[in-house]
């Protein structure tokens, strides 16, 4: 499993590629198709043709860090998308990694902060349900 943090941007190139291709020929992948510069830390996700092979890329300080992950059964489900890459959260990604259909995957609805009209009307309300019960 891998753990990233969220602060971590995550590029899906949304075409197949061809797995061969190592560190320098998917750095310049990264340049040319999806329009990003390689050196600045992101983790760009590459597919094979077969969808059973995923290339993670992601440069480190002083170097760049190939993963490379190829499944025994099945394929990956990719989500279907027309534009060049799609951004990934850490979430969706190792979902992606597990084999999981990131279609399907129905993620919970994010907690919002509330307006501070709404907090002093609960602050004002807790007293009074403290005393009842």
């Amino acid at each position: 499993m891998l753990t990233l943090p969220p602060s971590v941007r995550i590029f899906l190139a949304t075409e197949a590629v061809d797995m061969r291709k190592s560190i320098d020929g998917l750095a310049a992948l990264v340049n040319g198709i999806l329009g990003q510069n390689p050196f600045i830390g992101y983790v760009f996700v590459f597919r094979g043709r077969r969808g059973d092979r995923i290339k993670l890329l992601v440069w480190d300080r002083n170097g760049f860090i190939l993963l490379y992950k190829r499944l025994e059964r099945g394929r990956f489900r990719f989500p279907a998308i027309s534009a060049p890459s799609r951004e990934l959260d850490p979430m969706a990604l190792a979902l992606l990694l597990d084999g999981l259909d990131l279609e399907l995957a129905a993620q919970a609805p994010r907690w919002q902060p509330q307006p501070p009209a709404m907090r002093a009307r609960f602050a004002a309300d807790a007293p009074e349900a403290a005393g009842a019960t």
